[in-house]
């Protein structure tokens, strides 16, 4: 899985397709103060992760995802329903339903979502 900063550092290179650490650098430096190095550090820890892949044909190295967002998503929801609610989905629903200021608009897309899902 991927921590925190980790997927702040994908996001970027999902959104953009691909990206040098300087690119990466300089979107999340807007956010919040974070050092070049840091980023290098963890782009090359992402590509040993199997998370993105490097091209080394150009003067500045380029970085590509080499897993889909959704995927990684998935996976990351997953692992989440798993440790925090045992493996059961309808706790976390009942939660974001129940918890959250869901606009009506939300809240029927959710239930056309549970319709779909029981044909």
């Amino acid at each position: 899985m991927l921590t925190d900063a980790e997927l702040e550092i994908m996001q970027v290179v999902w959104d953009r397709g691909k990206a040098t650490v300087r690119d990466v650098y300089e979107t999340l430096n807007e956010r919040r103060k974070v050092a070049y190095t840091t980023v290098l550090t963890m782009m090359k820890l992402l590509e040993h992760k199997g998370f993105l892949s490097r091209d080394d044909s150009e003067r500045t190295h380029v970085y590509k995802p080499r897993r889909q967002r959704q995927r990684v998503v998935t996976a990351m929801v997953d692992d989440f329903i798993e440790r925090v609610f045992q493996g059961a989905s309808r706790p976390l629903l009942m939660h974001l339903i129940e918890d959250n200021d869901l606009s009506p608009e939300e809240i029927e897309q959710l239930a056309e979502a549970a319709r779909r899902k029981r044909k």
